[in-house]
């Protein structure tokens, strides 16, 4: 691979992705394609912390590579694989758990409120995974890491290992330190039932999300029954601080419209939000029913999207052993 940027990014096969993850990542690692070699990862590794049905989670690496297809990500252009097919990731994960510490582990926000109040009951899998998470983008010596918010603290921690590595083993900028790419202008997509709480798969409700493989009809029913308010839109953003979800509703319509949520408040203003349910509606309808039917053509082709993944990983496994053999060796492991 050349030296320019080079982007590794992964998502969890855990059932349908959502409008969060089109707009946060998705949308992203399409653009990313064009100027950079990109390395795209369903992570069915990450996905187990958590126990997952065996057959749920065959078909859900199915559906999330059918997914990534389906919003434009070319698998001439990107590789894309699943991660337990390169058992690099799992032999680097363990390297780096003895580089990395204890105490940067027990600062990691995601896994308390993962884990909840019950910590003891949670899985060693889910405490260790920042550093599987670091072994994923160290692995092929990415340079960029596309984020969002909720895992910048995990790529400061694949810094701090990539760093510690480097000097234990007396290997400068061996590793490189990857660099978040955060999307400047993108809001965070939120729950459509509880504007405080990010839109989620796991979330019970399925009102609460726009699912990729939904329908028009259920798109219209979804945002009409989506939580807004009783007063017109203002005139002024300032005006929503204490509204979350009403908020929630013009970020997603400015994010579809590609406008500035003043733009989009200044076109709305005065209106209810009935007004403005059905015009988010019908753009919502334009942008994700494509996605959603091309999904479920993909889906019926299964044998495709396993050679797909089956040559992804041909890819990756290149970069991956020839990277491993350099890291044995700096360890000292014949």
């Amino acid at each position: 691979m050349s030296k320019k940027k080079l982007v590794f990014s992964g998502v969890q096969p855990t059932g349908n992705l959502h409008l969060g993850n089109y707009l946060g990542a998705l949308k992203n690692f399409v653009s990313l394609q064009k100027n950079a070699e990109c390395i795209y990862c369903v992570v069915d590794l990450h996905a187990i912390t958590v126990f997952q049905d065996p057959g749920h989670l065959h078909d859900n690496v199915l559906e999330t590579t059918a997914s990534f297809l389906a919003t434009g990500l070319d698998p001439d252009k990107s590789i894309i694989f699943n991660q337990s097919s390169v058992s690099g990731h799992a032999e680097l994960a363990w390297i780096l758990n003895c580089v990395s510490r204890v105490g940067w582990l027990n600062r990691m926000t995601q896994f308390k409120d993962k884990a909840g109040s019950d910590k003891e009951k949670a899985s060693v899998g889910l405490y260790i995974y920042p550093n599987l998470m670091a072994a994923d983008i160290l692995l092929y010596k990415a340079t960029h890491v596309p984020v969002g918010a909720d895992q910048k603290q995990h790529l400061e921690l694949s810094r701090d290992i990539a760093q510690k590595f480097n000097n234990d083993f007396n290997c400068k900028d061996f590793f490189p330190l990857p660099e978040p790419l955060i999307p400047k202008n993108i809001s965070r997509i939120m729950s459509l039932r509880d504007g405080t709480k990010k839109m989620s798969k796991s979330e019970e409700s399925d009102y609460s999300r726009i699912n990729l493989k939904d329908t028009a009809d259920e798109i219209i029913k979804k945002i009409k029954k989506a939580k807004s308010d009783s007063e017109t839109i203002p005139d002024d953003a300032k005006l929503l601080k204490n509204k979350p979800e009403a908020l929630n509703l013009l970020n997603i319509y400015s994010e579809i419209t590609k406008n500035s949520l003043e733009k989009t408040i200044s076109e709305m203003a005065g209106e209810d939000y009935s007004y403005l349910k059905t015009k988010l509606a019908e753009v919502l309808i334009d942008e994700i029913t494509p996605v959603g039917k091309e999904t479920q053509k993909l889906l019926k082709d299964k044998p495709y999207l396993k050679k797909v993944l089956k040559k992804g990983s041909e890819k990756a496994n290149i970069i991956a052993e020839e990277n491993l053999k350099n890291i044995r060796e700096k360890v000292g492991l014949i």
